[in-house]
């Protein structure tokens, strides 16, 4: 019975190390670019993306805000998409268990 109460005290270490962790990551902007810094976008630690930027050399400038528009819109969908499906997924494996919020297993 020991050794499972010292397993037990790690676990619950290690999830709030990984509750800290994932709020951390959670407070980061991280940007990125391509084209030579033609195109940044700005994600924030969930990696949702915040906001992007369209060199005007690309495309019509009378067109560039609402391109951007529809991009982070696209983003947000996929992601929307990416998290219905990924909570799917979890419940066929937890078979359905409810883990506690912001709880997640590592991937």
């Amino acid at each position: 019975m020991k050794n499972l109460a010292g397993l037990m005290k790690q676990a619950s270490q290690m999830q709030a190390r990984m509750e800290e962790m994932q709020a951390k990551l959670e407070g980061m902007t991280i940007e990125g670019s391509a084209g030579a810094g033609m195109v940044t976008i700005t994600m924030n630690g969930k990696g949702d993306m915040k906001s992007i930027h369209i060199d005007p050399k690309l495309a019509d400038p009378t067109e560039m805000e609402m391109l951007q528009d529809l991009i982070l819109a696209a983003s947000a969908d996929a992601r929307k998409k990416l998290d219905t499906t990924a909570s799917e997924e979890m419940k066929k494996v937890t078979g359905g268990l409810n883990l506690p919020g912001g709880m997640k297993f590592p991937s």
